[in-house]
């Protein structure tokens, strides 16, 4: 199994860069792991909602060109679906059941994902209604992905 996070943005900070070594190689035993990262758009402060939907169209060209044909596609997006750990590895089961073989996580920028990017989407994924930095979203996201491979196999970790 293939998962791929793509990102908008780069890590900056040690902890985070710390956080998501720590469960991609956790994640190594169960499925190789890649993280793309695209470079972000420059906003300037006050833009406006024409400005921001322009941003946002650019990021999503840039992470559509990296998302395969045949790829399960999930969206981090705070309209998505919230979801307890058990029914996201049952989700992540069910679809390798039906062929899936690459899973691809989308994680937007600063503004979000455009429109394009969740009509891609196979699933739109919530882990809240709070809005988080998406660099602690990544780590969030990998420990989740950690969790469901430990769950379906039956292994202590999950409480």
């Amino acid at each position: 199994m293939q998962i791929n996070l793509l990102t908008v943005g780069k890590l900056k900070e040690k902890y985070w860069v710390g956080a998501v070594e720590e469960y991609k190689k956790r994640l190594s035993s169960y499925a190789k792991v890649s993280v793309v990262e695209v470079p972000d758009e420059p906003t300037p402060d006050n833009a406006s909602a024409a400005q921001e939907e322009q941003i946002k169209r650019k990021e999503a060209e840039k992470l559509l060109a990296k998302v395969g044909e045949r790829d399960y596609v999930i969206a981090l997006a705070i309209e998505g679906k919230s979801i307890t750990s058990e029914e996201f590895a049952e989700q992540i089961d069910r679809m390798a059941g039906q062929g899936y073989s690459t899973f691809t996580f989308v994680i937007g920028g600063s503004l979000g994902l455009h429109e394009t990017v969740l009509q891609r989407a196979n699933y739109k994924l919530s882990f809240s209604k709070f809005t988080f930095p998406h660099q602690m979203v990544r780590a969030i996201l990998l420990e989740q992905v950690y969790r469901a491979f430990r769950i379906l196999r039956g292994e202590p970790y999950h409480k």
